[in-house]
């Protein structure tokens, strides 16, 4: 592992979909050096999975709304606490 994995902190941890998750995770891992920590998968559909950085973490799964993760907020592209409230 770098030396900049090694000294990564995150506090946030985005969860992401793709079209073809399996392949974004290799992809990620041969590019920044990403490491598999979960993966779970039910054919070629990816529920989730769990990817590190050093003490950083990114999850991601296959976009699609047919499986039990796709109710997990990271899956909702609106909600009431993205709209904030304003004063007047």
């Amino acid at each position: 592992m770098s030396g900049l994995a090694m000294n990564t902190v995150s506090t946030i941890i985005p969860c992401l979909r793709y079209r073809n998750a399996h392949a974004m995770i290799d992809w990620l891992c041969n590019a920044f050096g990403f490491e598999k920590h979960a993966i779970y998968t039910d054919g070629d559909t990816l529920h989730h999975a769990q990817l590190t950085f050093g003490n950083g973490m990114i999850m991601l799964g296959t976009a699609s709304n047919e499986n039990a993760w796709a109710s997990a907020p990271c899956s909702r592209t609106k909600s009431a606490a993205a709209k904030p409230k304003v004063r007047a």
